[in-house]
């Protein structure tokens, strides 16, 4: 299995209009280190955000996804410190304060305070987590020093979260001079970003470190593995932000991860609906494993339609049904506990798990119409399904969000859904080579100029806002800077 690849030179990380830009940007990480620590870093890890192009919330019920990583991305400089046992872990941008840890492997992350660093903290514990998990020796604790500088617009929906514990997990693996597979740090990396409180299921953590340039790539989980998937020729992913951020961390309670655990209540239920035993469907925590007693995407997406009520199954009805409290059935996770705390309207199973079925059907649509002579207009369509799935179904879109989407459809993409965990951030859009940079114009005047207008977006800042992209590298590893 690969490994992580290590590099001496920026220009073998990125594609060659790009390599003089970020030279500048290394070198000037690498100088603030020197100035703020007094010697080089001991290497540099990045680690890139991502698109996903279809396959919305099924992660985390077992589905494939269909994600490719993007140019822009995370680095963190390490150098190990002897003489302490601290982290220190600061930022090139004033705005995200420094902050000093015990370097102990075992800590608890304060997801209380929502502190950037946090999810530094999540990569350093993800690396202790895997050792101790496959039986490996463990190093001694040791301090580190690191500055991290990222590119990926926080709150977008272009996973910032996992681009920062994917490179910060690569960071102290590499310091500490360790060597993971991909498909290792990838699986560690979804698991400790889960000490932040987000129940994630690992599409955003297994592209960072798995993406490779010209393809995009199919997620499969249990064990997680990617294969390529070779985008149709002249075509155009073009990435929009509605401006309206979205903060996982902050919200999970009340949004991402009550859509988990409501996936979880409808594995249950449906199985009961279908048959199982009372015993044996509380023992179902995926959709996926539901499926197994129906048959096909489809078939499930039938099932559940009929088999479950519209609307919410308050939590007095499903305790009655399941015999047991919801406090007990999630006793073993603080993240569902505090959705339970905040929970007052109940659980919507019949529409969250329509959306799981179907979307998971698209992916594999999606994936196999790129195989052989593939059709725009299909993949275009699979695309606006997916999204009013993810608006009506999922209830993960916000107005700006299907205002964007409409103005991309408008402006003439192909095809055009919300990206990302929802409820804010990035839309993406199909559209062919030539139309590019025509629907770029078009969604600039009829979406963005109105919000340059009003002072929510500067000019100058359009082009990291609204611009096209191809499937970019994942992590590496650089050297001798």
């Amino acid at each position: 299995m690969s490994t992580i690849p290590v590099y001496g030179s920026v220009k073998d990380v990125y594609a060659d209009q790009r390599v003089a830009e970020e030279e500048g940007r290394y070198a000037k990480l690498v100088a603030s280190f020197a100035e703020l620590h007094g010697a080089k870093p001991d290497l540099l890890a990045r680690s890139p955000g991502r698109v996903n192009l279809i396959g919305e919330h099924i992660d985390y019920e077992g589905y494939s996804v269909l994600p490719m990583a993007l140019a822009v991305d995370t680095i963190v400089a390490v150098k190990v410190d002897t003489t302490s046992n601290k982290l220190t872990v600061s930022n090139t941008e004033e705005k995200y304060t420094t902050k000093v840890f015990d370097a102990d492997c075992d800590q608890a992350v304060d997801v209380a305070s929502f502190h950037w660093t946090n999810y530094v903290v999540c990569g350093y514990k993800g690396v202790f987590d895997f050792l101790k998990e496959s039986g490996r020796a463990k190093p001694p604790e040791v301090g580190l020093k690191i500055i991290v500088d990222g590119k990926v617009p926080t709150g977008s929906g272009l996973s910032s979260s996992s681009a920062l514990t994917c490179a910060a997990a690569v960071a102290v693996m590499a310091a500490l001079n360790l060597d993971f597979t991909k498909t290792e740090v990838a699986d560690f990396a979804c698991k400790c970003e889960r000490h932040c409180g987000m129940q994630s299921g690992g599409m955003d953590q297994a592209i960072s470190i798995m993406g490779q340039s010209g393809v995009a790539k199919l997620v499969d989980f249990n064990p997680v593995r990617a294969t390529d998937v070779q985008l149709p020729e002249g075509s155009v992913f073009l990435i929009g932000n509605c401006l309206a951020v979205s903060n996982k961390a902050v919200t999970a309670h009340e949004r991402y991860n009550l859509r988990v655990m409501e996936c979880r209540l409808a594995s249950i239920v449906l199985a009961m609906e279908l048959g199982a035993s009372q015993a044996d469907a509380l023992g179902y925590s995926t959709l996926m494993q539901t499926q197994k007693l129906i048959g096909s995407l489809q078939e499930s997406e039938k099932a559940a339609s009929e088999k479950l009520h519209d609307g919410y199954y308050s939590r007095g009805e499903l305790e009655e049904k399941l015999g047991t409290s919801l406090d007990s059935l999630f006793a073993g996770s603080p993240a569902s506990l505090l959705v339970l705390e905040h929970n007052k309207t109940g659980f919507k199973l019949r529409d969250r798990s329509m959306h799981v079925y179907s979307e998971a059907a698209r992916v594999h649509q999606f994936s196999n119409e790129c195989k052989e002579d593939p059709s725009l207009k299909a993949l275009g369509e699979l695309m606006n399904a997916s999204h009013t799935s993810c608006r009506d179904l999922y209830e993960c879109s916000c107005e700006e969000l299907d205002e964007l989407v409409d103005a991309f459809i408008t402006s003439g993409a192909i095809g055009a859904r919300l990206t990302g965990a929802g409820w804010g951030g990035c839309a993406v859009a199909l559209v062919t080579a030539d139309m590019a940079e025509k629907v770029l114009e078009s969604v600039k005047t009829r979406f963005f100029d109105k919000r340059i207008a009003s002072g929510v977006l500067r000019e100058e800042d359009l082009g990291e806002t609204l611009f096209a992209s191809l499937p970019s590298s994942g992590a590496a590893i650089l050297r001798g800077l």
